[in-house]
């Protein structure tokens, strides 16, 4: 009576294994420069998320990921950066060959001409910088830049722009969220005729360790910062609990100004799925509140809002729809722009795709 006990128990737990196989995936592959020669101690990581390692002595790597979509990162000194979309389609025997490109010294210095590096650049555009890059909010008071001495400044006298580039990742340390955060800082511009800003850049997150106080008080303010964050709307789209997670949603007329609410977000013509994706049709302004939690007053007195406010009110920009992977990442990211509350909302809030609420 015992031996059919045992296979029963091995049998459940093999079941247990392959299950739990079946939400992951890996990735594999080789870090090569132009010539075909390894480049060892590549950094490769999926941007926004815990997710990274080096490339071994023969430029070999290896991850494994949760089920989604993901922009895998490889970069390297010397080097132009590399960004790869990864997601469902990529087969466990597939193996990715990475061949970066050097740097055009030339192209870098054309960058920079017309413009004067700000010998005293941190003492007149540090807190600007960490304004618009961290944030306002009363996380970003608890975060650090800890290395900022690799920032050079460029002013453009005759375009009124202000330029900041990063020699190396930026370290930040968020000890509101419990995250070490390394930024690779693709582009920061201010333009000062129509106080428009913009970044780009790669975010890779490691965990802090912290007493067993400071781990529980973390996972309140992660909690926090993702109810109504724009992940949160985006996971939301994708398990059709929009209303449920306490979404409006509501879309601008072609060719003007008025605000519809969308009364049914999953009608066929917006919303399709398609082998584990969804699609998302919609142009145009999209105007998304959160009524479930008020905005922060330091943003309403920043905006001059009523301190009455109940609801976050953002809206996403969109250019030409866009597509969601099941762990909220979603494609094209740079045809989608943030407006209102998420705007607000900056480095010192941003949470990795791994994250899950508890």
């Amino acid at each position: 009576m015992i031996r059919p006990f045992l296979l029963l128990v091995f049998t459940f737990s093999f079941s247990l294994v392959v299950l739990s196989q079946e939400k992951t995936f890996p990735i594999d592959g080789i870090v090569l420069d132009k010539s075909g020669l390894p480049l060892a101690g590549a950094s490769v990581f999926c941007q926004n998320t815990t997710v990274g390692t080096l490339s071994k002595e023969d430029g070999s790597f290896h991850l494994r990921l949760a089920n989604g979509g993901y922009d895998l990162v490889i970069s390297y000194t010397g080097y132009e950066t590399q960004v790869v979309r990864i997601g469902k389609d990529h087969k466990a025997t597939d193996s990715l060959k990475i061949q970066l490109k050097e740097q055009d010294k030339a192209l870098e210095q054309a960058v920079v001409t017309g413009s004067a590096e700000v010998a005293d650049g941190w003492a007149k555009y540090g807190q600007f910088f960490l304004d618009n890059f961290i944030g306002t909010t009363p996380n970003a008071a608890q975060c650090t830049l800890d290395n900022k001495d690799v920032l050079k400044f460029y002013y453009y006298k005759k375009r009124n722009k202000l330029r900041i580039k990063a020699t190396d990742m930026l370290i930040v340390t968020n000890n509101a969220l419990g995250y070490r955060i390394k930024y690779q800082l693709d582009s920061f511009v201010y333009d000062y005729n129509g106080n428009i800003g913009s970044y780009t850049g790669y975010p890779l997150f490691e965990n802090l360790d912290g007493s067993p106080d400071q781990q529980q008080t973390w996972k309140q303010n992660r909690l926090y910062s993702y109810s109504g964050s724009r992940l949160h709307f985006i996971r939301s789209w994708y398990d059709s609990t929009l209303t449920d997670e306490g979404f409006v949603l509501e879309l601008a007329d072609s060719g003007s100004n008025q605000m519809k609410r969308v009364e049914d977000p999953y009608d066929p013509k917006i919303y399709s799925r398609d082998s584990g994706d969804v699609n998302i049709n919609v142009q145009g302004r999209l105007r998304v509140s959160y009524t479930s939690q008020a905005p922060d007053k330091k943003y309403l007195v920043q905006n001059k809002y009523p301190l009455t406010t109940a609801y976050q009110i953002s809206a996403l920009d969109i250019a030409n729809g866009f597509v969601i992977e099941e762990n909220g990442y979603f494609y094209d990211q740079a045809d989608v722009s943030n407006i209102g509350y998420w705007s607000y909302k900056k480095l010192a809030e941003l949470l990795p795709y791994d994250y899950l609420p508890e």
